[in-house]
């Protein structure tokens, strides 16, 4: 194929890919899994085990090295404490930097940590199910859907539950500055909402230092004031990350997997019926319908990926939506399949970059979907639930049920 015939044009604010982009993907992986995105500006990949790859391979990587040298220079000055938590944070950093920033946060988020955690969020679930409406339709995301992990993160970390609403404000206004073409405006809010978020954070960690909590703010501190392994704007900058990631990312996966199990019909107890079942079906809604759908790295020498070579400084989308949907991956890709035989996704990315809460995102919606079922077997959607227009994130505006 011709560079111009791998050229796609697609606005991401479609009405039409905004409730559905997996057509579109399915298209690109009829005609070519790699291709240019005109309204992007950047070379896509999007079938499963080339994206698997690349985020794997370390002539790719998040930091841009370069500023920016085949566009025009942003002027960014209004951007002045948004890039200041960005260019600290260990998703925007490449080794060494990151390897000693990941070191510092890991220990808390591996399996056997996290697992702990399964008693505790079950008991939100419950207090949270005791508190639906009966026979009446309510928004399950703002009900059930957000307190779980925004409370686990919060208390893991040690930040005030009780500033949930200022946290979830912050977090939304930084997280569209990945939305395409933002406004002036949104970008003004991200700077503001960083602000505000940083100066809370360096308030809370000055009286926290004193109370002897034993969380992993209070670890992080320590390692800060030994004066080795992490500066201050280091310590702000990984906690608005653990935060802003803690609870994002599984508030849109659990509202998405909701709808896809009560788009299967029938009882949906069937899915959760074992802790392993349970595991099964979040792992198939992880790949079904995944709340994060474009990664992008730099390439920092030439890197080929079939049609085109990547020169360095140039940025490519890796696209984990659509690679989860490959058909040369997975059989039947567009069904809910759990305990399939050719089970794996790229929703938490892989190689380095790999999240780090995926343990803790996995036990909390096994944990709370298998509370929600078993006490509310009757749930069925009140009306049809549509998506955000905030591509390349993807979750839903509401979901509504009765």
């Amino acid at each position: 194929m011709t560079l111009k015939q791998l050229s796609v044009s697609q606005d991401p604010h479609d009405p039409g890919f905004v409730q559905d982009p997996y057509r579109f993907y399915a298209e690109r992986h009829h005609a070519s899994s790699v291709f240019f995105w005109e309204d992007y500006g950047l070379w896509c990949v999007a079938g499963y085990d080339q994206v698997n790859a690349l985020l794997r391979d370390r002539r790719l990587g998040r930091e841009n090295r370069w500023g920016a040298p085949l566009n025009p220079v942003e002027r960014r000055g209004h951007l002045t404490d948004f890039d200041r938590i960005e260019s600290g944070s260990l998703l925007e950093r490449e080794p060494p930097a990151h390897t000693r920033l990941r070191t510092l946060v890991n220990r808390a988020f591996v399996s056997r940590s996290v697992e702990r955690l399964r008693p505790r969020i079950s008991a939100l679930a419950d207090d949270l199910i005791d508190a639906l409406p009966a026979g009446e339709a309510f928004d399950l995301l703002p009900a059930f859907a957000t307190p779980i992990p925004l409370t686990v993160i919060c208390e893991l970390l040690g930040v005030p539950v009780g500033r949930a609403d200022d946290l979830l404000a912050w977090s939304h206004a930084m997280c569209e500055m990945y939305v395409p073409h933002r406004s002036r405006d949104t970008e003004e809010r991200a700077n503001r909402a960083s602000a505000e978020f940083g100066a809370f954070l360096t308030a809370h960690i000055e009286d926290h230092r004193h109370n002897g909590a034993d969380d992993l703010l209070s670890a992080l501190i320590a390692v800060r004031d030994t004066g080795e392994k992490l500066s201050d704007a280091e310590l702000i900058s990984t906690c608005v990350l653990l935060l802003n990631a803690g609870h994002e990312a599984t508030v849109h996966q659990t509202g998405n997997a909701v709808k896809t199990i009560l788009d299967q019909g029938g009882d949906p107890r069937r899915f959760f019926q074992t802790p392993e079942l349970a595991a099964a079906s979040v792992e198939e809604a992880l790949r079904f319908d995944a709340p994060l759908h474009m990664f992008t790295r730099y390439a920092y020498e030439a890197v080929d990926l079939g049609p085109v070579t990547l020169k360095p400084g140039e940025q490519v989308a890796l696209l984990l939506g659509a690679a989860n949907r490959d058909p040369s991956a997975f059989e039947a890709p567009h069904e809910f399949r759990p305990g399939r035989a050719d089970q794996k996704n790229v929703s938490f990315g892989a190689g380095l970059h790999f999240c780090i809460g995926a343990p803790l995102a996995r036990l909390e919606m096994q944990q709370s979907l298998t509370v929600l079922f078993s006490r509310r077997p009757e749930l069925h959607l009140e009306q049809a639930p549509r998506y955000r227009d905030s591509y390349h994130f993807h979750g839903l505006e509401s979901l509504i049920v009765r």
